[in-house]
C-alpha cells in the first residue's frame, strides 16, 4: 500500500496543477491579452466611410512570478484629508452617561424618574463627549 502511494506521488504531474509547463529545465507560461481595435474605411459622397472593429488576443509576457492560478487581489489607494475630525470620545459618552444617570436618580424623586434618568443619561454623556475632545 505504501509503495502504490509512493508510486502515485512520484508519477503525479505536479507542473499541471501549478498553471505551468516545464520544457527542458526551465519553466514558462503563456499569457494573453484581449485588445480592441478599429479601422476607418473611407467613403465617397454615394458610398459613407465606416468604422470597421474587431477583438485581436495577442500573446504577452506574464508579469507576475506566483504560482497561484487564482488572480491577485487589486489594492486600494485610500485617500487621507487632514481636515477630518478624529477625535473619539466613546470614553467620555460612557463616563458622562453614567455620571448624568446617577445624577439624576439622585436628585429626582417619584413619578419624576422615568423621564429624568433617561434625560439625565443623554444629557451626560453629550458633555462627557465635549469634554473628553469631541
Amino acid at each position: 500500500m505504501k509503495t502504490a502511494l509512493a508510486v502515485l506521488l512520484a508519477l503525479t504531474p505536479v507542473s499541471a496543477f501549478a498553471g505551468e509547463y516545464q520544457q527542458g529545465y526551465s519553466s514558462s507560461r503563456t499569457c494573453f491579452r484581449t485588445e480592441y481595435r478599429e479601422e476607418y474605411i473611407p467613403g465617397t459622397a454615394d458610398n459613407p466611410g465606416y468604422v470597421k472593429s474587431w477583438n485581436d488576443t495577442l500573446e504577452v509576457p506574464c508579469r507576475n512570478r506566483h504560482v497561484s492560478s487564482e488572480p491577485r487581489p487589486y489594492r486600494r489607494h485610500v485617500t487621507v484629508y487632514e481636515d477630518v475630525d478624529t477625535n473619539d470620545c466613546s470614553e467620555g459618552t460612557i463616563a458622562g452617561g453614567l455620571i448624568g444617570g446617577g445624577l439624576a436618580t439622585a436628585i429626582s424623586r417619584g413619578k419624576d424618574q422615568w423621564w429624568a434618568i433617561p434625560t439625565g443619561i443623554v444629557t451626560g454623556a453629550m458633555i462627557g463627549c465635549d469634554i473628553d475632545g469631541g
